[in-house]
């Protein structure tokens, strides 16, 4: 026999314990379906099993808190895949944040001849003035170190959309970056 947790997310107060009974069980069954795919998305967006484990987790909390309206989706997995991506996005952010005040506390103590940047700077100035989607692509591509059609899966898109999108970032890019060649490479994958 199935075990079904009683829990009151997602229900509204005063509806029959009958309905979070099912509620719980529709969520439960959605949760173990999804589970392997979202972590292995969030895996492959952070490179780090723990991170990625901290990813699903956080994006599954939300939609269990959001499950009554959350079920009568389409495609709840979507939500999930776009609550991770969201995540990995502001997780990334926070760690180049991190980088940057790091590189600027080491640079102070370095000789000031030696080189301390550990990135260039002045490209990831030029993603950011980039649109979102563009952006999204060029740091999965670029940083995640994703196929082209990797990328396509992660963000929902066609293989096609994500050429375009490339194609015109590095458009942009070549533009704001003249003097950086390297950033036009081409890898066929």
């Amino acid at each position: 026999m199935d075990m079904v947790r009683i829990g009151v997310g997602g229900v509204e107060p005063g509806e029959p314990a009958a309905s979070r009974l099912v509620v719980t069980a529709d969520f439960d069954d959605f949760y173990v379906r999804s589970y392997k795919r979202t972590l292995g998305l969030a895996l492959s967006l952070t490179g780090d099993w723990g991170h990625a484990e901290d990813l699903v987790q956080d994006a599954y909390i939300a939609a269990h808190k959001g499950w009554a309206a959350l079920s009568t989706y389409d495609d709840p997995a979507a939500w999930i895949r776009r609550a991770v991506l969201n995540r990995a996005a502001s997780r990334r952010r926070r760690f180049g944040r991190e980088i940057r005040a790091l590189t600027r506390v080491w640079a102070r103590r370095s000789d000031p001849g030696h080189d301390t940047e550990p990135y260039d700077e002045r490209f990831w100035k030029a993603v950011a003035t980039l649109p979102p989607q563009q952006a999204k692509v060029v740091a999965l591509y670029y940083v995640e170190d994703l196929s082209v059609a990797d990328v396509a899966l992660v963000l929902g898109c066609s293989v096609g959309a994500v050429k375009t999108h490339l194609s015109r970032a590095r458009h942009t890019m070549h533009t704001l970056l003249v003097d950086k060649p390297e950033i036009h490479e081409v890898r066929d994958d």
